[in-house]
């Protein structure tokens, strides 16, 4: 073997704290707090997250040691985001969302030796206490007043205080786990996904691209997405490296508390699930804010309905880059950017595609798989298995006896049905659970929920598969109205000719809300549950 005469030089997330330290010294961190906002530069976060590493040793933390956050987003959190993994310790951010028997199962599951909670969430915190087995120490951050520290606990900013201003960095290998995360509504317990150094600094590099979300120093971007569910998007990372201004919202998570973020700081790029934007655009559509530094807003963990994309453009100039990833793919696995190629389409062909999830992200490799284990044609109509693999894509969950149904000769089986067209971009059908099979065929509750959601009547809508005594499952749409005089006949009547007739749904019921999962997307499972006894029309 010839090999290459290039410098061993490991790929850590200790080089991104290094760079924002050197030579973005003067850039900020913001974050909205219960007295204002609190600002504090690159220079200032590197010599504070100097400390955390210290005091972490002071406490016994050692290599490999998971360390928890129980956190919101911001300036604090952001600082453990890299303290920990630098020492050589593993990040574990708790989606504190989850049902508490969940949560005890993560902590206990990752045996986390050290813990760091915001005070506002200490009454949750505190109820799981007695059921963790391995946490050693507790500290709390002070995001809110508390009349007294509970006991056996040690204050964020004295444990700081009292720590040494340097730290002897231990060298780091590439391929050391730097972060943990579980992934949130699955069936059974939450799976632990870990990720690497090396995986987090090359997701980091691709994701900044300018053909994927391009960003830059210059821009200032804020973080919705939970610094609990996958690196908020590894955005944290990627801003630490590339020097971009930070705004993290803390526990301030309205549509309103949202977009004064914006106007007030001139955020120029928001990462969010698409209930959380499509709120947010909902809200400008009746009151007034400045949204006119935005470039754009990355939308992923759940398909981004047309209309909530065309109207953003339309009424805001704010462009939304439609995403896909997932806990397991750190995350980002596809981006839908248009091709230079496909400019002389039309309006609505381009839109079509910008819809789709998008290109594979150079390194990630994509293909779609049938029941019997058969590679489909990029045909954009033959839909299977989506499945993925690549750099910073998981190759098995931690501790866990479900490894051998979720990866296949070094695939990542993702469990969403998708297919690819001959462009190359990714169109997600449903999750295979999701899907509605009638009469032998599938019906995807996706496609149905986003033509539903285009009507001006509709705020929401959920499709779920429901027993039918000839056809085995069909669909039933449930709708939550943005105008109480929608009737289900106009529902029914929407979908003509949009959808094949026979995905028409047999019913349709009104409901407040359709329920969301810890991160925001539609949580089906909670309306199979309720609708699992319900009878069908039959004329």
């Amino acid at each position: 073997m010839f090999n290459g005469l290039m410098q061993d030089w490991p790929l850590t997330i200790k080089h991104f704290l290094d760079r924002a330290r050197l030579l973005h010294t003067r850039k900020t961190i913001v974050t909205k707090t219960v007295t204002g906002m609190h600002r504090e530069t690159f220079g200032e976060f590197g010599d504070r997250v100097e400390r955390l590493a210290a005091a972490l040793a002071r406490l016994g933390v050692k290599p490999g040691d998971r360390v928890a956050t129980m956190a919101w987003n911001s300036w604090r959190h952001l600082e453990i985001y890299f303290a920990a993994p630098c020492m050589g310790a593993v990040l574990h951010t708790v989606n504190f969302r989850l049902f508490p028997e969940q949560v005890a199962f993560i902590f206990n599951h990752a045996e986390d030796q050290v813990v760091f909670v915001d005070a506002s969430l200490w009454p949750l915190f505190e109820k799981l206490r007695p059921h963790l087995k391995t946490v050693k120490q507790v500290v709390v951050m002070m995001d809110v007043p508390m009349p007294s520290l509970p006991p056996d606990t040690i204050e964020y900013e004295a444990l700081l205080q009292d720590a040494p201003a340097s730290f002897a960095w231990p060298k780091i290998e590439e391929n050391q786990a730097a972060g943990m995360c579980y992934t949130s509504g699955t069936t059974g317990n939450p799976k632990g996904v870990v990720y690497s150094h090396r995986a987090i600094v090359l997701h980091s590099l691709v994701q900044a691209q300018a053909d994927l979300l391009a960003v830059t120093e210059r821009d200032v971007c804020l973080s919705i997405v939970p610094m609990f569910h996958v690196n908020a998007w590894g955005l944290p990372y990627t801003g630490a490296m590339i020097g971009a201004t930070q705004v993290y919202p803390s526990h301030f998570m309205t549509p309103k508390d949202l977009l004064r973020l914006i106007e007030s700081e001139k955020v120029t790029f928001v990462g969010g699930v698409p209930t959380i934007v499509g709120a947010m655009y909902q809200t400008l559509l009746q009151e007034k804010f400045d949204v006119s530094s935005l470039r754009g807003i990355a939308v992923g963990g759940a398909a981004l309905p047309q209309s909530l994309m065309v109207g953003f453009e339309r009424d805001f100039g704010v462009r939304l880059i439609h995403a896909w990833g997932m806990t397991e793919t750190t995350p980002v696995g596809t981006v839908s950017n248009l091709k230079s190629t496909l400019d002389g389409l039309s309006p609505g062909e381009q839109l079509a595609y910008r819809l789709k999830q998008g290109l594979p992200v150079p390194l990630v490799e994509v293909r779609v798989m049938d029941e019997a284990g058969k590679e489909l044609a990029w045909d954009g109509k033959s839909a299977g298995e989506l499945q993925v693999r690549g750099p910073w894509i998981a190759k098995q969950y931690y501790n866990d006896p479900r490894n051998a149904e979720s990866f296949t000769d070094g695939w990542f089986r993702t469990g969403d049905v998708a297919n690819i067209d001959p462009e190359g971009y990714v169109q997600l059908v449903d999750r295979t659970k999701d899907m509605v099979k009638s009469g032998g065929e599938w019906i995807s509750s996706m496609d149905l929920e986003n033509a539903i959601m285009g009507h001006p009547k509709v705020a929401e809508a959920a499709v779920i598969a429901v027993a039918h005594p000839k056809w085995t499952e069909r669909p039933l749409a449930c709708v939550v109205r943005k105008d109480e005089s929608l009737t289900k006949e106009e529902v029914l009547g929407f979908l003509k000719g949009k959808v094949a007739d026979w995905w028409l749904p047999d019913d349709v019921v009104f409901i407040e809300a359709v329920p969301k999962t810890s991160i925001g997307k539609f949580d089906k499972k909670v309306l199979r549950e309720r609708f699992k006894d319900y009878k069908l029309p039959t004329a």
